[in-house]
């Protein structure tokens, strides 16, 4: 499971390879290739698909620090709502406890909310609703950092028809030319390939902290929803009692002994 800590410490030693990987790119290319090339020459040479790609960067950067903050321990188990639950319950509050949910809205609240509305039909009640809705919370925290795989797939989708349609007009210009050369021909593919690496920027990143985001949440999940269970462990114990001991005030109830029958046989040889 990811602490809050551990996700800045990955986000950060990320930012801090792509940038240096980034640097070390840009040096190797200035050096062999165009020595004047610039960040502002790579900006100009992704055009409208670059563009399209920075926008994109932009978003995953708000999802991700979105998600720092919304998902994490305290969001979705706020402190102190399981004990404050748990001791409405033991009283047979289920009034102020289905109260004190409404008022702390998270995942685990919503979990024993459901639990809650289903106390007078037993506890096997109980738990199928805090399963159906655990699940439902769920899927809704996954669907929320979806976001982050759809980027991780569409950016370098776009990085590569942003390098196929450079290469097409690379080779264009390159066929219009009376007598080419091959050397004229290199800054063209230099400037198409410039989309590709803007696309995989992005997407490293994305699908990086998308299968952070993804772990953090199966654990949170898992972990709320056995603490929901310990809430109710003092409801299912009584439940439990009561039926035991039902069952063996029947037992030990005295059986009344049938009446014997008198055959009509007989009643008639007497009133005759």
């Amino acid at each position: 499971m990811f602490q809050r800590p551990t996700v800045f410490v990955l986000f950060l030693t990320l930012v801090v390879v792509l940038a240096s990987s980034g640097t070390a790119w840009a040096e190797d290319a200035e050096a062999a290739a165009n020595p004047q090339l610039d960040l502002k020459e790579l900006v100009r040479s992704g055009g409208a698909i670059g563009i399209v790609i920075a926008a994109l960067s932009v978003a995953m950067v708000a999802l991700i620090f979105e998600h720092l903050f919304s998902i994490r321990r305290n969001s979705l188990m706020p402190t102190g709502l399981a004990e404050s639950v748990h001791q409405h319950i033991s009283q047979n509050n289920f009034v102020e406890a289905s109260q004190e949910c409404k008022l702390r809205p998270s995942f685990l609240g919503r979990v024993l909310s459901a639990g809650l509305s289903e106390v007078d039909l037993g506890y096997a009640d109980v738990e199928k609703a805090m399963e159906d809705a655990s699940t439902e919370q769920a899927a809704r925290l996954f669907r929320k950092i979806e976001y982050l795989s759809v980027i991780g797939t569409l950016a370098p989708m776009l990085g590569l028809m942003g390098t196929v349609w450079g290469m097409i007009l690379a080779f264009a210009e390159f066929a219009a030319k009376a007598n080419p050369q091959v050397s004229e021909f290199a800054p063209g593919i230099s400037k198409a390939l410039v989309t590709t690496l803007m696309g995989l920027g992005v997407a490293v990143p994305a699908f990086a902290t998308f299968a952070i985001f993804r772990n953090r949440i199966d654990g949170l999940v898992a972990e709320a929803s056995l603490l929901a269970e310990h809430v109710f462990a003092d409801f299912k114990r009584s439940r439990i009692a009561k039926r035991l001991a039902a069952r063996q005030k029947r037992q030990e109830s005295p059986k009344k002994e049938p009446e014997p029958r008198i055959p009509s046989v007989v009643i008639e040889r007497e009133t005759g």
